[in-house]
């Protein structure tokens, strides 16, 4: 059995683009799945024996955060790496005096975030056909 070594690291923004692409909108431009406000996030890979294979983005105003584009390539789907991503990123806007974590979660995925404990709001939207809910988590 292959050695795995796990790590998550701070990266740039454009280092989030082409899984943010592949996984969320496959087939749009890289142009996009950039954010307005990409420079004032923090933004995070988890990488598998050097590959990286989850991002996430994370906007901290106050004593609230925002995560956006949480996506791991298709390969590696189903095996934790976006669950140990949130908790990487739990603890760190807890150690920044965050008290609300909250995403843009598309209604299909909704049961993973139910699993950490966010709940669902009444605010949801459409973009690009898909169905939208903000969810959120007290921490």
């Amino acid at each position: 059995m292959k050695d795995i070594n796990l790590s998550i690291e701070e990266i740039a923004a454009e280092e989030t683009l082409g899984i943010r692409r592949d996984v969320m909108w496959p087939g749009k431009p890289l142009e996009y799945v950039k954010l307005q406000d990409d420079s004032e996030g923090l933004h995070f890979g988890l990488k598998l024996n050097g590959e990286l294979v989850t991002v996430v983005s994370l906007f901290v105003k106050n004593e609230e955060a925002q995560f956006r584009k949480l996506a791991t390539i298709s390969a590696h789907q189903g095996n934790g790496y976006a669950s140990l991503m949130l908790d990487h990123i739990i603890t760190l806007s807890q150690n920044k005096g965050v008290t609300k974590l909250w995403c843009n979660a598309r209604v299909n995925k909704t049961g993973f975030y139910h699993k950490i404990g966010m709940y669902e709001t009444d605010q949801k939207f459409s973009k690009g056909g898909i169905d939208y809910v903000i969810m959120e988590k007290n921490i």
